[in-house]
Parts: structure tokens; C-alpha cells; sequence
């Protein structure tokens, strides 16, 4: 990484750290009020951190930059963090009200292994209460606006780290996935994102964490700016478990058996996707064929239609134990009293509800209903899950990749999911289905808004994914300064 290779002044590197801390704290100074993407910094810990940094560098042999570099991957690099994680020090409210005054004393899991590589945060950025929806907007922290478009959303529910990602506030952040909240912000903001195979990377040290089946959905992975930076993040945060992946077997991308699905297959829950990101799809595979000399296959995958409808079955399902799904109501008490979703809906209705209108009426309504009505009807949803995980684990193979839709449409409008609450089902699938996938930036619309595409692949192959996103990252351009397009 550039911020990590050539800091200190020591020995004859020509930026220090604390002049890359410097320029980052004053980029999100700039940006930050028209964005409102980090909710809470913590800059002059990280400029104390960054001095300790230089010291360092300027005191070492001169022969110890290799072992420094292997042992410190992240030694100095600015991080930011999805507020639902604990960070020490920082709040970690999860845009819960009744949570306000919660301080990490700890950090969690990624975060930890992080700052043991050497990156320094900068702070926390902002999520969806609760990190239940795709717009990033809570009663703690308010709204978080896209880059490209203050009245555009950044996604959710790593709008924040997305947006400040994209603004050029942070170079790395951390970023958790259960329906898309790492890959919807990601496409939103024209950077990378990577939700990885399930239980690689530790999901601990986040709130909400996930109970009963949906800790076999939950994924913590890596965002940022440029595709190169995905993979080293990806091995300090997974550990021990980066072991279960093949990131040290060389990829060639012509032995790739690349398969392409334009749309789900027309949900009646689910937008159709925007002409310009199929026409940018379609350029990746002209691109894809006619500079690697192979062919893309075009499949069409009945269930897919049905993706909304197996994803909240099987986030209401019992896991192997019998244990039931925590419901979102639950959860909004923050452990208390259960919030009773019609009695909230008309405290909001008076200005006198703590809570977001889309906590509670898509959200908890909706889940509270969907609970009930589960116990039949959802078994043939989750067994038609089971049997599409089946046939995709087929279909790729130890050497496929798929090319997907991130989302129907560009970052819509603030408000607007409320209209096509169901839109994330592009993204949310893949959760259940346990696959590692590469949210992948294609430049941007005519609107200037960024496009992007999906990577997915067969359990444990992530390495596929990201390669692929670093050959189409030099092929279409990856991120884009926003302003500058």
C-alpha cells in the first residue's frame, strides 16, 4: 500500500506519517460536514500514534524495512469502522438511541488484528439502525450523504465506511454483511468491497451480532479505494482462518470459466435492473472475451427470481440446535422491553418515537409478521435455498466466477428505498448461499453516479473474485475521485 510503504522520513522515505494523518484528518474536515460519513473521530490519538510510527522508522536499522513490512502489513495506513464494531474508546451504538452512551472498552476481533498490522483508525463511520436497512441514516448520528450526489444514499448498513471510502477521507475500513451492507455501499460509492466465504473472517466484537442461523450469514470483510488492497486486509482480518482460503495459488484469469446472468429473472418484489448497468455488464463480458480469448456463458438460474423470499426464510429459520431467530423487535429494546411496531409507528407519527420510520415499519412490522407466518410455508423456501446453494456450487466449480448485478438501479435518492424495500435481494442472497463475492467499480453512469458489477464465487475460491476485480479494475478504471469525472 502507498501510505504504508513510504512513510518516515528516516530513512529516506519521502512522506511521514504524521503528514499522511495530517492529510487525511484535514480531507475529512473538507468533506465530512457535507457527508456526515465519520460520526466520531479520534484524530489526535491517531496523530499520537502516527508520531510513534516515525519514531520508529527513524530509529531502525536500515536493513530492517523487509521484516518490518512482513511483521507491520498496515504500519501506518489511516482505517476507519463501522460504528457497529467496537472500537476502544469509540461509541458503538449501532444508531440505537438507548444505546447512546455505550463506549467500547475493547476492540473487536478485526479491529484488534488491524491495529496489530499497524493501521491506525481515524474513527467510526455511520450505519442504518441497527444495520437493518439500505440507507444509512439513524436518530444518533442522522443522515450520511453519497459523494457523488449529496441527495443520493450511501447504502447500508456500511454506508458510512463506503462514503468516506469514496470521499478519499479513509484508505481502508471494516465493513459487516448480512444482506449486502458491505457490497451495497460498496456500489453506491464506486469502491471495492468483499464479503468473504462464511466463517472465514470473525465476526466478534459487533452489535448487533448474529444469533441462531444467521451467524452462518453474517460476514465482517474488507472495503476500500483499489483492488490490490483487498487481499492483504483480507489476511490480517481473517487470521488463522485465512488458512481455509487459496490466496497464495496464482490465478489465470484465461482458465477462468466465467458465467454471466443479466437479472434475478423478474421478481415481482424487485426493481428491474437499470439499462446502464446492464449495458456496462455487457462491456465487461465483450471485454472479458475478446482480450482473454473465452467465452462467457449465459445462464439463467430459475430460483434466483425467488431470492427476497429464500433470503427471509432463511434468516427466520431455526439453526441445527432449535434456536429461533432473535426478532428485529427484540433487538430494538436493545435487550428490554420489545418495541411494539404499530404503538412505535404512531409515536413517530407525533415526532415522539426514538427510532427510524424504516426500523419500524418495513422492518419490524414486516419481520414480525414474516416470523409468524413462517413455520410452514418457509420450509420449502429453505429447502429451494438449500437446492440453489447446490446448484451454484455446481455451476462454479473451483474455477467459476459469475458475473451479477450489484443492484437494480444506481444509488437512488434519499427516501426512495422505502418505495422497493426489497431491492437488496441482488446482494442479499448470496449470504445465504455462503459465498465469497467482489463488489467490483465500473466507473460511472451519465448521471455520474457509479456503476459496478458483482464477483462470485464457489465456497473458499475468493481468490477468483479478486483477482478478477484487480484485472477489471485496470481495464474499466476502477474508483473515481468524486468532482473529478
Amino acid at each position: 500500500m502507498t501510505e504504508g510503504t513510504e512513510m518516515g522520513k528516516g530513512q529516506g522515505f519521502p512522506v511521514s506519517c504524521v503528514e499522511v494523518l495530517e492529510a487525511y484528518i484535514e480531507r475529512n474536515r473538507e468533506v465530512n460536514p457535507l457527508t456526515n460519513g465519520l460520526v466520531r473521530d479520534r484524530f489526535e490519538e491517531a496523530l499520537e500514534e502516527a508520531r510513534q510510527v516515525d519514531k520508529l522508522l527513524a530509529e531502525g536499522p536500515a536493513d530492517a524495512d523487509a521484516a518490518l513490512e512482513e511483521r507491520l502489513p498496515f504500519l501506518g495506513v489511516p482505517v476507519t469502522v463501522k460504528e457497529a464494531f467496537a472500537l476502544q474508546g469509540m461509541p458503538n451504538t449501532s444508531g440505537l438511541v438507548s444505546r447512546r452512551n455505550v463506549i467500547a472498552a475493547s476492540d473487536a476481533a478485526v479491529v484488534s488484528r488491524l491495529k496489530q498490522a499497524g493501521a491506525i483508525p481515524l474513527g467510526v463511520t455511520n450505519c442504518s439502525e441497527l444495520c437493518m436497512w439500505y440507507e444509512s441514516s439513524n436518530r444518533v448520528y442522522g443522515r450520511t450523504n453519497n459523494p457523488y450526489d449529496l441527495q443520493r444514499i450511501v447504502g447500508g448498513s456500511s454506508g458510512g465506511e463506503g462514503c468516506v471510502l469514496a470521499a478519499a477521507c479513509s484508505v481502508i475500513g471494516v465493513g459487516s454483511d448480512i444482506g449486502g451492507s458491505i457490497r451495497m455501499p460498496a456500489f453506491f460509492n464506486g469502491v471495492f468491497g468483499h464479503k468473504p466465504t462464511t466463517g472465514v473472517v470473525p465476526n466478534d466484537g459487533q452489535f448487533p451480532n448474529a444469533q441462531g442461523m444467521r451467524t452462518s450469514f453474517l460476514c465482517t470483510g474488507p472495503m476500500c479505494r483499489y483492488a490490490e488492497d483487498l487481499e492483504p486486509m483480507l489476511r490480517v482480518m481473517a487470521g488463522p482462518g485465512v488458512a481455509k482460503l487459496k490466496l497464495d495459488e496464482k490465478v489465470s484469469l484465461e482458465k477462468i470459466k466465467f458465467h454471466c446472468m443479466d437479472h434475478d429473472g423478474g421478481s415481482i418484489f424487485v426493481s428491474p435492473v437499470d439499462k446502464e448497468i446492464l449495458q456496462m455488464q455487457k462491456k465487461v463480458v465483450e471485454h472479458l472475451e475478446s482480450e482473454l480469448g473465452i467465452q462467457v456463458q449465459r445462464v439463467a438460474i430459475h430460483k434466483m427470481k425467488y431470492s427476497f423470499q429464500i433470503w427471509s426464510a432463511m434468516m427466520s429459520s431455526k439453526d441445527s440446535d432449535g434456536q429461533e431467530a432473535q426478532l428485529f423487535t427484540d433487538l430494538l429494546g436493545d435487550h428490554g422491553k420489545p418495541v411494539w411496531p404499530l404503538w412505535e409507528l404512531i409515536k413517530w407519527l407525533v415526532g415522539m418515537s426514538s427510532h427510524t420510520f424504516p426500523a419500524i415499519a418495513p422492518l419490524a412490522l414486516l419481520h414480525e409478521k414474516l416470523v409468524k407466518l413462517n413455520s410452514g410455508g418457509n420450509a420449502k423456501l429453505v429447502s429451494m435455498g438449500k437446492s440453489l446453494q447446490a446448484e451454484m456450487e455446481t455451476l462454479l466449480g473451483p474455477d467459476g466466477v459469475l458475473l451479477y448485478p450489484s443492484h437494480p438501479t444506481v444509488a437512488p435518492k434519499h427516501h426512495s428505498p422505502l418505495c422497493m424495500p426489497f431491492n437488496f435481494a441482488y446482494t442479499a442472497i448470496f449470504n445465504v448461499l455462503g459465498l465469497p463475492v467482489t463488489q467490483c467499480p465500473l466507473g460511472l453512469s451519465s448521471e455520474g453516479l457509479p456503476l459496478g458489477i458483482q464477483l462470485v464465487a464457489g465456497a473458499y475460491n475468493d481468490h477468483l473474485t479478486l483477482a478478477v476485480a484487480r484485472y477489471l479494475e485496470k481495464a474499466f478504471g476502477g474508483w473515481v475521485l468524486p468532482g473529478k469525472a
